[in-house]
């Protein structure tokens, strides 16, 4: 059982994370920067108790605070309905 609950931005993080985005990657989906979103993971971590963005991910599925697939299927996002994991091309 998870003692603390996850914020909306540490399930979004590790939504992206799920579907195989970097933290970069990340920070640009959520105009975010890059340190902000490792901070998020980082924290998403230390509330699961586990060690590793990977071990984050299966952990929250496994709770069931994300739902596997849930962004790629076209599905509401957890964190907020109006949110569309479509963005803007990312530029370098």
């Amino acid at each position: 059982m998870i003692k603390t609950p996850l914020s909306g931005r540490e399930l979004q993080c590790l939504e992206w994370v799920s579907l195989g985005k970097t933290s970069w990657e990340t920070a640009s989906i959520l105009g975010l920067s890059e340190r902000t979103v490792n901070f998020h993971l980082r924290n998403a971590c230390r509330k699961l108790n586990v060690y590793g963005r990977q071990a984050a991910v299966v952990k929250a599925v496994r709770s069931g605070l994300l739902h596997k697939g849930s962004m790629e299927s076209g599905e509401n996002s957890a964190i907020n309905p109006d949110y569309s994991p479509i963005s803007e091309p990312v530029t370098a």
